[in-house]
């Protein structure tokens, strides 16, 4: 990391806690106290007076700070009595404020870059009494929602996606003729990593004549830290010289036609901040060039161009920073510059992750992205859950596998840490990538490394599978490669709502030709699912756990090809197909049933898709059989276990449980499951209806 400064904006007047030294901007002059859920007008008295942004035009210099430090320590007590994202909303509170001071929500619109990173957002916008019940059924959602306030314009929380929605808008602007309604995209350098970026970059850097202000959040990190030649680039940004919006100051002030004497520097030159960039910029053989500025309509001095310009600067933008993101001046005078130049332009703004409070900021893992409950006083949580995790069973098997296979790596799209890949990476460091936030990418490299005779181990939630499966069908399917594909946060994920839940992976891979699909129900199915997929050599295949403690093993009965039978009666009524987790309360449900007269199969598929042969040959010796799954209706298991039925000429009825087809909101995955009938009374609710004809409840109402 370098050890040159970040600069303030020329005219900033220093404060307390204001960064004074190295690359990023120093650690908060102190921890802000901690105080229970609410908002008493006592303990945060400028918090508690604000109903919307505009309360904040009338608070002095002195009560903005105040409000920044009430705005910690009211996340650090809400966010560790409730769980969610702790750290990136500590790092955004200043930033936070200085956008809803220099433009006007809702009339300008400024979009986030994943929601989870707009807590202060939420509070600023008069949100704040809501927070104690911050990600649970009927609270405030743990990102954006439109339907929580019109200052929520997208809510999608899958990164590198604001960028476009931001070239999206600014066209709509520019032919409504709404050019006084400005366009500010926040987006961290973590995503910035995401191809979808740079595609958009192509587009709004090549449109001069359509502002957009993007704010570049730079706090070296997404989940883990930033990789890669762009992490590198930004922090040879964050090492530059004097401030970039001194020289757009000083160039503004000259006249049209004022000359530099030949030979002499322009003020930011040698350094690779502060040009405005885009068209009509050229560099000679020998560094220098002309340099047009507007600010909106009057151009200003040509002269000498930087002997370095960044990366921003060629994709034709303006750049102002690097900025201290903790500096409410600095980031007004940057921003409203930036407002005024009415072209595209990169604010990048350098903040501490998890500032102001310190165990955050001492957490090298991930500067608590994202945390559970916690005591406030030690960021420690108050009990141990000493059952594992699915995502701890697999860390641990894939390290013995990679232990026994030398030709096991392992792919992670920055986030090695929340699906189990820190452990390998730790073990085997020359065999695990991280490919940043680059889900299309890191299937494609994974093709690239199964070519070169490897066998890639990609882990990613199954919820972002689903940004990368064209190259799932094309780079890697049709070429027959053995990449496994593990898929975390499978099914209900539960309090980050509908973005998040994992539940359309079986319906897309289900359309994959040769992609073969394992769904352990408990962990020693986990490992041995784990081993047989490294273990195939002749195309893809993908297994799927959720965000939770493991189940006691479930053993079986007896095994019919790669089926197993949980549950056995000797007359055929039912038989229940139970994928994954679920087959405890399917078989709880089986018993129940059993008690009523009704006889039932309960069967593991363990390699779900395609269908087993065996499972079908099972399938259609019974009278009826109903599939468990918590995938959506829509595809799925079930979909293809009656289409198996169907195409064996069997008349045999097949009713399919799982998820409805629409977006769910967030909840605890026990009560969202329970919502949607996929527990024991649930299953034998449904089939009693099943067995009666009358038509799928959803609901799953109890017994």
């Amino acid at each position: 990391m370098s050890t040159r400064p970040v600069r303030r904006v020329r005219s900033a007047p220093a404060t307390a806690g204001s960064p004074a030294g190295p690359g990023n901007p120093a650690p908060a002059a102190h921890t802000v106290p901690f105080t229970g859920p609410g908002i008493p007008p006592a303990r945060f008295p400028f918090l508690s007076a604000l109903t919307t942004p505009e309360d904040l035009q009338g608070l002095t210099h002195e009560g903005l700070s105040a409000l920044a430090e009430e705005i910690r320590a009211f996340l650090i007590s809400t966010v560790c009595a409730t769980g969610g994202h702790l750290g990136p909303n500590l790092g955004m509170v200043e930033l936070t404020i200085a956008l809803h001071r220099v433009f006007g929500s809702p009339r300008d619109t400024v979009l986030f870059d994943i929601g989870h990173q707009a807590y202060v957002h939420k509070l600023l916008t008069g949100r704040a009494e809501g927070f104690d019940r911050l990600r649970q059924a009927g609270g405030p959602s743990g990102y954006l929602s439109r339907a929580e306030s019109g200052h929520d314009v997208i809510e999608n929380s899958h990164a590198s996606t604001v960028l476009s929605y931001a070239d999206g808008l600014a066209k709509a602007r520019h032919l409504a003729d709404e050019s006084d309604r400005a366009v500010v995209a926040v987006i961290g350098d973590g995503a910035l990593t995401g191809g979808m970026c740079w595609e958009a970059l192509n587009n709004l850097g090549g449109a001069p004549e359509r502002p957009v202000v993007i704010v570049l959040n730079d706090n070296t990190r997404s989940y883990a830290p930033t990789i890669g030649a762009l992490a590198d680039h930004l922090e040879h940004l964050r090492s530059g010289a004097p401030d970039s919006v001194d020289w757009l100051l000083t160039a503004a002030r000259r006249p049209r036609g004022t000359a530099v004497a030949a030979g002499t520097a322009a003020p930011d030159a040698g350094r690779s901040q502060g040009s405005p960039g885009g068209p009509g910029h050229r560099d000679s053989q020998d560094g220098e060039g002309t340099a047009p500025l507007s600010d909106g309509g009057e151009d200003v001095m040509p002269g000498p161009l930087p002997v370095a310009r960044n990366l921003f600067h060629l994709l034709g933008f303006a750049y102002l920073g690097p900025v201290d993101g903790h500096h409410l001046p600095s980031l007004e005078e940057a921003l409203a510059i930036a407002r005024r130049l009415c072209r595209p332009v990169v604010v990048h703004a350098v903040t501490v992750k998890g500032r102001g409070y310190a165990p955050a900021e001492a957490d090298t893992a991930d500067c608590m992205h994202a945390v559970g409950v916690l005591d406030p006083a030690t960021g420690r949580p108050g009990t141990v859950d000493s059952i594992p995790s699915w995502t701890s069973v697999f860390a641990r098997e894939l390290c013995r596998l990679g232990q026994r296979h030398e030709d096991i790596v392992a792919v992670t799209a920055a986030m090695p840490g929340p699906t189990g890949l820190v452990r390998f990476g730790e073990r085997f460091p020359h065999r695990f990538f991280d490919v940043g936030i680059a889900e299309q990418h890191a299937v494609t490299s994974a093709a690239g490394l199964a070519l070169g005779g490897f066998h890639p181990v990609v882990a990613v939630y199954a919820t972002f599978l689903s940004r990368a499966f064209d190259q799932v069908l094309m780079d890697v399917a049709l070429h027959r490669l053995p990449v496994t594909f593990v898929l975390d946060r499978a099914g209900i994920t539960g309090p980050d709502g509908p973005s998040h839940h994992g539940m359309w992976d079986l319906t897309l891979l289900g359309a994959v030709p040769g992609m073969r699909v394992g769904v352990p129900r408990d962990a020693t199915r986990l490992r041995e699912l784990l081993a047989e997929a490294v273990a195939h050599t002749t195309g893809p295949t993908a297994l799927r756990f959720p965000k939770a403690a493991v189940t006691d093993d479930l053993p079986a009965l007896k095994r019919l090809g790669p089926v197993e039978i949980l549950h056995h009666c000797r007359t055929r009524h039912v038989l229940l197909v139970a994928v994954g987790p679920l087959a405890g309360a399917a078989v709880e449900a089986a018993r129940y049933l059993e008690g009523r007269g009704i006889g039932v199969t309960v069967a593991d598929p363990r390699w779900a898709l395609p269908v087993p042969p065996e499972l079908t040959e099972l399938a259609v010796r019974h009278r009826l059989v109903v599939t468990v799954e918590d995938n959506t209706r829509a595809g799925g298991v079930g979909t293809a276990i009656a289409r198996a039925v169907a195409e064996s000429g069997s008349r045999t009825p097949v009713r399919v449980l799982g998820l409805p087809a629409r977006f769910l909101a967030h909840g605890t995955r026990p009560d969202i499951l329970a919502a949607c009938g996929l527990t024991a009374q649930g299953i034998a609710y449904s089939v009693l209806r099943a067995r009666t004809d009358r038509p799928h409840d959803e609901g799953g109402r109890r017994l």
